[in-house]
């Protein structure tokens, strides 16, 4: 199949808009494929369809997507919305479904813009009705309007914590209160990273705005906090947990949990990049060049699916990488490359010098990586629980892939997203070894459900 675009771009979030526009400029011609109706990503989520009473609960940082979804609407660039990929060949042919339709597509270059994913929050009774992530309420509100029933408690640890909290308030919402994993040790952690954050000062200011947004309105604020549990039978009525060594319980109709966000790898797993563990935040990211190269040749990552370092990095990798790409295709001469990446190489670097900060202060919780209780339900696919996760272990499962082979954890249809993470570390734990040399699970195509029938009528776009 000959390659039908200089670019593919998958992900319509700030980092592949940002790469679509630029890449347009060049001359290139470029796809955009995304898995959501709307451009944006979750950060912009359903911006084009914003009504202006949330404008003061959403704030300038979320309307700030408004020019740059505009420009991408204006660009010339071929987007499909609604499109799941199911596979990417080392050719750079690019499967994906669309209307129910399979149908395969190759580029001379594709720029995986995929972004993040909330990091899953294995405590007892994390599966109940009435908790979810703070990440996918965030996302409600954006898409539906809706918020969640109060009383609301907030648990875990992150920025976006804060940000939930004063979204909920300004929406009328009764938080009734505040449980931190973090606590002081990490901010004395974190102290040595504070001059260096300073150059993203307006970070550190609005930060703080929210902390005291939150103090003034006199929600209960617990830090340190251990042994999570939440109550209820059929649905969450209360969230207990120790902080500072004294038993909790605070009643509530909806608990929201968030222990970070984690860049989404299926595609690069898929694709055999290179990969480093970041221990800092405990994830694994794609090595990258400087300009979102990975070892694979004709394939770049930029945003959040590179490392988590928000939306307005996301937007300047984008750029960096289309102009690269432009470069790799011999649009653009290896000076007319290094000069139009000076300035944004420069606010990539001040937007980025924020982050050993805030990784440091927000540290995800231990116990949300490694459950302590075997009751815990890790692998939700297939029912397993942390004892049975265990069990394997101590039969002498020392990798990801040897505890799937015992169990089934990771073969359920998110193939291994919410568990394989968890996994890993309970080995690591369990191992006392580094968590980078116990590895990861195995991606393998299809990397979302497609059927047999679908597969039988797969179409070439050509």
């Amino acid at each position: 199949m000959k390659p039908l675009y200089d670019l593919v771009i998958i992900g319509a979030g700030p980092a592949g808009l940002a790469a679509a526009v630029t890449a347009s400029e060049y001359g290139l011609s470029t796809m955009v494929l995304d898995e959501q109706q709307l451009p944006g990503g979750q950060i912009y989520r359903s911006i084009e369809k914003s009504v202006p009473e949330n404008a003061s609960a959403l704030g300038k940082d979320y309307f700030y997507g408004e020019n740059l979804v505009q420009e991408f609407r204006r660009s010339r660039v071929d987007y499909l919305s609604g499109a799941t990929i199911w596979d990417i060949g080392r050719d750079l042919t690019i499967g994906y479904l669309a209307d129910e339709q399979a149908r395969q597509v190759r580029a001379k270059h594709i720029l995986i813009a995929v972004g993040a994913m909330e990091r899953p929050v294995p405590i007892p009774g994390w599966t109940l009705p009435g908790v979810m992530g703070a990440a996918a309420a965030d996302i409600l509100f954006k898409s539906c309007d809706m918020v969640p029933e109060g009383p609301v408690v907030l648990a875990g640890s992150g920025p976006l914590l804060l940000l939930v909290a004063c979204r909920l308030l300004d929406n009328g919402v009764n938080v009734a209160g505040m449980v931190e994993t973090n606590g002081f040790s990490d901010n004395l952690k974190a102290l040595p990273y504070l001059p260096r954050a300073l150059r993203a000062s307006h970070y550190l200011i609005k930060g703080l705005s929210m902390r005291w947004k939150v103090r003034k309105s006199d929600i209960p604020i617990f830090q340190k906090a251990v042994k999570l549990r939440i109550e209820g039978e059929d649905s969450a009525t209360a969230l207990c947990f120790e902080s500072r060594g004294k038993a909790q319980r605070i009643p509530a109709r909806t608990v929201l949990l968030h222990e970070g966000v984690v860049p989404s790898l299926q595609l690069t797993r898929l694709l055999g990049c290179e990969h480093q563990w970041y221990a800092r935040q405990r994830y694994w990211r794609p090595v990258l060049g400087d300009r979102g190269q990975t070892s694979v040749s004709g394939v770049s990552v930029a945003g959040d699916a590179g490392g988590i370092f928000g939306a307005k990095t996301a937007e300047t990798a984008g750029k960096l990488a289309a102009i690269d790409i432009a470069f790799t295709l011999q649009v653009l001469s290896a000076q007319e490359r290094d000069l139009a990446a000076y300035p944004l190489l420069k606010v990539r670097d001040r937007e980025m010098a924020i982050r050993p900060f805030l990784d440091t202060l927000f540290p995800p919780g231990h116990e949300a990586l490694v459950p302590p209780n075997d009751e815990t339900l890790v692998c939700r696919c297939e029912e397993l629980t942390a004892g049975q996760i265990r069990e394997a272990i101590a039969l002498g499962a020392l990798s990801p892939g040897q505890v799937k082979a015992q169990t089934r954890s990771g073969m359920g249809p998110c193939q291994g997203r919410m568990c394989g993470l968890t996994i890993a570390e309970m080995i690591a734990a369990s191992r006392q070894v580094s968590l980078a040399d116990v590895g990861h699970l195995r991606v393998r195509p299809p990397v979302k459900p497609i059927t047999l029938g679908q597969l039988a009528n797969l179409e070439v776009v050509e």
